[in-house]
């Protein structure tokens, strides 16, 4: 037989059990990827290669009132949520539990008076100055199973009831698709793009239906790079197999995956239509954040995606290993918000991070964390209309017995808002398929709202979310922008990509309008005279045309002492 790679997960330390935990976790998920072949999924080499099944899904999404899409980030093995969001007002608590591995004061980035994050993640700070950064406190579940593989589950099928092997083998998106396309095997209702695409070694339980895993799944961002280059699955070259025992039913098995794969194609032509116009840092999570730039930039069609950062695990040298992963993870999700403002796609992308557990408040032996309960989930996109720290964080000193965080917000809150507010899914469906009919919808305010519903008053850590500002050195004074309110501004891209603001002015006035870099420097002035009633379009390039090179700037409109600003993509 060919060689197959062995990839056993890092084994942790310091846990009860947590090596055996491993072990099964390695075998279940070898036993989970042949499961699932007989649903349309094989084994191919080294990689799982999942087929991607039609979904109702896709059409529903389609004829809502929406183009909005869900990427849903997983952060494996347990992210550490008080190295990620810091609770400034608890700090010598946080400090005294952890006087080994905390972040020192004067590395926090402040961006309320309550919270932070670590200076490392300083790539976020302009995404929080533009309102697309909210972070939801104490996300978790009652009775935390502390298992990776039991709590993976519980995050994708949402059953609390069983909490375990036992229970349901589908997801809260998986059941969803499945409800709504019951023909998915018949070729002839296909979508004209995959439900879903995912980046991982098999398909996540979140896609599982009852007879199939509805994503486009890749075992890695090369698998899936090659599919969008060529539009094919696998090599079939002969001499590939010339090696392998049964070398020649491989390369049959690997031409009917390539024929029965109508979705490379379509991938690939997606892939082709466009280009990262930012440069990503070379690195694996990175590099997956490119390819969905570029699929979605290219009008894949595909509304739900899911990505993987592996290495949370924190039971030893947590410090080093957590700012590498979140410096990652922060400066690839910026890079990939400026290359999508570059087609205006960001207006549409919604990013939620998810993990199977948080970690303990104090520290181990191992200047590192042990498997614990609550933790933050971080939401980035335009869609937030502002950032804001949500909910109640929990309380530090005040841990459960075994010092872990008590929950304060149930993660299926979170994923029902996402459903029924970003994806416009009608909440009948939401209560059935995420809370499994125990529970009525109860959503969280996260800035969006398709179902028209009334939200429970929610905690924001400076009482109302912050909205989008320029940097403090643009605008350090930041006056009351009421008068500008009666002023309707937007930048837009005529069909040459050229950045226009477009200003419909309901009396005339003087009109100053000046340009900024990302640091707050002056670049130049786009205006600066008296402007009629009515509407005006003003081209910037042409107004600033020899020096501006591409990259995003914020416009400063003035009018009568009175200011706002707004972000915008040169191209």
């Amino acid at each position: 037989m060919c060689d197959i790679n062995d990839n056993s997960p890092h084994m942790g330390k310091e846990h009860e059990g947590h090596d055996d935990e491993h072990k099964a976790w390695s075998r279940r998920s070898f036993l989970q990827a042949l499961g699932i072949a007989g649903s349309g999924s094989m084994l191919l080499g080294s990689n799982y290669l999942s087929a991607s099944a039609p979904s109702r899904f896709t059409q529903a999404i389609a004829s809502a009132e929406t183009d909005n899409i869900l990427i849903l980030i997983r952060l494996s093995g347990g992210n550490d949520g008080l190295s990620t969001v810091m609770p400034i007002a608890q700090f010598d608590a946080y400090a005294n539990a952890r006087p080994n591995i905390y972040i020192p004061e004067s590395k926090i980035l402040k961006l309320t008076d309550e919270f932070g994050v670590p200076s490392y993640m300083k790539s976020l700070q302009s995404m929080w100055d533009e309102g697309q950064f909210k972070a939801v406190h104490g996300v978790g579940y009652e009775g935390q199973s502390l298992s990776h593989f039991t709590g993976s589950d519980i995050f994708a099928n949402t059953d609390l009831e069983t909490n375990g092997f036992s229970g349901l083998n589908t997801g809260w998106m998986g059941r969803h698709f499945e409800n709504l396309y019951p023909n998915y095997l018949m070729r002839g209702g296909r979508p004209d793009a995959p439900a879903a695409v995912q980046i991982g070694s098999f398909g996540n339980l979140v896609f599982q239906g009852e007879e199939t895993n509805y994503a486009f799944t890749a075992s890695n961002v090369e698998q899936l790079t090659e599919i969008a280059q060529r539009g094919l699955q696998y090599d079939v070259e002969q001499a590939l197999f010339d090696e392998c025992m049964y070398g020649d039913q491989l390369r049959f098995l690997r031409g009917v995956a390539n024929v029965t794969y109508d979705y490379a194609e379509t991938i690939q032509r997606a892939y082709e239509a466009n280009r990262n116009d930012v440069e990503y840092q070379d690195n694996g999570f990175a590099r997956q954040l490119a390819l969905l730039a570029r699929l979605i930039k290219g009008n894949l069609g595909t509304k739900v995606y899911m990505i993987s950062m592996g290495g949370f695990d924190t039971h030893g040298n947590q410090p080093l290993a957590h700012e590498r992963l979140m410096t990652n993870l922060s400066v690839a999700i910026d890079n990939f918000y400026d290359d999508l403002a570059f087609t205006q796609h960001d207006e549409k992308v919604l990013s939620m991070t998810f993990s199977e557990f948080g970690r303990r408040i104090f520290e181990n032996g191992s200047n590192g964390t042990d498997h614990g309960k609550a933790a933050p989930t971080l939401f980035f996109g335009n869609g937030l209309n502002g950032s804001a720290f949500v909910g109640d964080h929990p309380d530090i000193s005040d841990g459960d017995r075994t010092g872990n965080l008590n929950m304060t917000t149930d993660f299926r809150d979170l994923y029902a808002t996402v459903m029924a507010e970003w994806l416009c899914i009608d909440v009948p469906l939401v209560e059935e398929f995420v809370y499994l009919n125990e529970k009525t919808y109860a959503p969280i305010n996260l800035g969006f709202n398709c179902s028209g519903v009334d939200f429970a008053d929610i905690a924001y850590s400076d009482g109302e979310p912050t909205v989008p500002t320029q940097p403090e050195s643009v605008d350090p004074t930041n006056p009351n922008p009421a008068l500008l309110d009666a002023v309707v501004h937007k930048p837009f891209y005529p069909t040459d990509s050229t950045p226009h603001i477009y200003l419909e002015m309901p009396f005339s006035a003087h009109v100053d309008i000046q340009l900024f870099n990302i640091l707050g420097q002056k670049v130049g002035t786009v205006f600066n005279e008296m402007m009629m009633e009515g509407s005006t379009e003003i081209n910037i390039r042409e107004r600033i045309p020899s020096h501006l090179a591409n990259g995003k700037y914020i416009y400063r409109i003035e009018v009568q002492d009175q200011k706002m600003s707004k972000s915008v993509m040169v191209a």
